[in-house]
């Protein structure tokens, strides 16, 4: 799949409130993973743009009854976000229901 290139750290990361998110913050503040000023911001619902992303694959994968070998989680999950990726017109060339792309797409991203 695409690797994204990130051209600058973030500044502020927003998740839940998990309790576990401020510990593995300074963890990887103190092994200089992420800088010391990107800021943590812990709101119940905050980071509900990211949850609801990935809605449609929990959708998908609650009707196969979840995966026995990684193997097929993973190509599938590749599968799902490739076609996501050509519906919201994240690749170039993708025109909506040009299905031939769309199928060349996929295959030649498959690993």
């Amino acid at each position: 799949m695409f690797k994204a290139q990130h051209t600058q750290a973030p500044r502020v990361i927003k998740v839940d409130n998990n309790t576990a998110y401020p510990v593995v913050m300074e963890i990887l503040t103190d092994d200089e993973a992420l800088a010391a000023e990107i800021e943590l911001r812990q709101v119940k619902y905050l980071n509900n743009v990211v949850e609801q992303d990935h809605r449609n694959i929990k959708r998908i994968t609650k009707l196969m009854m979840g995966f026995k070998p990684i193997n097929s989680a993973k190509r599938t999950l590749q599968g799902i976000e490739a076609m996501n990726m050509i519906r919201k017109g994240q690749v170039k060339g993708a025109g909506q229901g040009n299905s031939v792309f769309q199928a060349k797409f996929i295959r030649l991203h498959r690993k």
